[in-house]
């Protein structure tokens, strides 16, 4: 399983992203994030997920997982993230924003 993550919008606009393959994972991480994208039943999610009153400086998560033959992507607003995906959300946002500080680092 590949996903792709993106965080992106809140009050300084930073934007965050990460992608990982759950054949690269520790098979802790790899069961855990398998689980995850199963609790959320995430390949009938719609599209998007959107609030009927959107906020300003509220985060917007767009995240896609490929599995064998299946792709799909869902773009969610933070405002609007059902609380069935946030568990999904929190973890890739970590790892998007451990990458990040690790790529700082490196420089």
């Amino acid at each position: 399983m590949k996903i792709s993550f993106e965080q992106s919008g809140g009050i300084a606009g930073l934007r965050f992203a990460t992608t990982l393959d759950t054949a690269g994972l520790p098979p802790e991480d790899a069961q855990k994030l398998r689980r995850m994208v199963e609790e959320t039943d995430f390949f009938n999610l719609p599209a998007r997920i959107v609030s009927p009153r959107p906020q300003p400086d509220r985060f917007q998560y767009k995240i896609q997982v490929q599995e064998s033959s299946r792709q799909h992507t869902v773009i969610v607003s933070e405002e609007a993230l059902p609380a069935s995906l946030a568990p999904l959300v929190k973890w890739l946002g970590e790892e998007a924003r451990r990458k990040t500080r690790e790529k700082g680092l490196s420089k």
